[in-house]
């Protein structure tokens, strides 16, 4: 017969395995690879005309996760110092030693090559290498390189979350199109004022950690000068898809009507440069990138 000691024990023993399971689920920082996803699918259908097959998609987004998942992982293991001295990150699973390094970067890459493999089995070579590129430039010319050394990091390093899209047109074709290149500078030019926002909040931590971030380097005036233009030109980017991918009014108006709101809100933290404003504008900049991409999914089934 148990007893009210055992019972207690087991008690414990199951939490912490959901504890160390949730520590590695984190290290894949699953909510940035959900906004990652948000735009393979509806790039998927946009190459297809129509909606893809289930197996499809469910396949490329199941590679795309390993992949993405393991580049965070490895992420989170090259950056386990710099993360100690971050409000921040400092409660992650490597500066809280809830994790061994060796062991997040062992599980890192497995996912990593797991999700390589799958695509090229599930999907197509050309999908398993386009989603490696991003896999290596992210940690190789990103983590490595530019985020230590130059506040251009999150303007060049944004082409590796800009990827995906390309994983999913490549899944659906086989090659990579025009308008896919579109939907890539879309996801690169959004990428410098969504971050730049955040950095603009955690100054005082990437300075503490010797991390050039624009607003540590140049000010907040300069900072959010360069999110004013770098929205502009993401919401050209949005309205030239119009034309050249044949987008419908649908879309056209989503655009348009989300592009404002975007410059709106950059233009109040340019006026203001106070923090509410910079958490306004990152906050909106996630619900306008899941609109945009969702008014391309929307446009093209409409239609079909």
């Amino acid at each position: 017969m148990r007893t009210l000691s055992d019972a207690r024990v087991a008690g414990r023993e199951r939490a912490d395995v959901r504890g160390v399971l949730w520590s590695y689920l984190s290290l894949t920082k699953p909510r940035i690879v959900l906004l990652l996803l948000v735009t393979t699918v509806p790039s998927m259908i946009l190459a297809a005309g129509r909606l893809p097959s289930v197996w499809l998609i469910g396949a490329t987004l199941v590679g795309g996760t390993a992949l993405a998942g393991g580049a965070n992982a490895i992420n989170q293991y090259l950056e386990r110092d710099i993360d100690r001295l971050m409000t921040r990150t400092r409660q992650r699973a490597l500066p809280s030693r809830a994790i061994e390094p060796w062991s997040a970067l062992a599980f890192g890459m497995a996912l990593a090559a797991a999700g390589f493999v799958w695509l090229a089995v599930a999907v197509n070579l050309l999908a398993a290498l386009l989603a490696l590129s991003g896999f290596a430039f992210y940690l190789l010319i990103y983590t490595s390189w530019l985020k230590p050394s130059s506040p251009q990091n999150i303007v060049i390093g944004g082409a590796a979350g800009a990827v995906p899209v390309l994983v999913g047109w490549a899944a659906v074709t086989g090659t990579v199109g025009l308008a896919a290149w579109v939907l890539f500078s879309i996801v690169f030019f959004w990428t410098p004022p969504h971050f730049w926002a955040l950095a603009l909040r955690y100054e005082d931590d990437y300075s503490a950690a010797g991390i050039p971030m624009l607003p540590v380097v140049a000010g907040n005036a300069e900072t959010t000068k360069r999110i004013l233009r770098y929205s502009a030109v993401l919401v050209l980017a949005t309205l030239a898809l119009y034309p050249l991918a044949h987008m419908g009014l649908l879309y056209l108006v989503a655009a348009a009507g989300l592009g404002a709101v975007f410059i709106v809100r950059a233009l109040q933290l340019r006026a203001a440069q106070t923090m509410p404003f910079a958490v306004k504008l990152f906050r909106y900049s996630i619900l306008y990138l899941t609109l945009l991409f969702g008014a391309v999914a929307v446009d093209v089934l409409v239609r079909f």
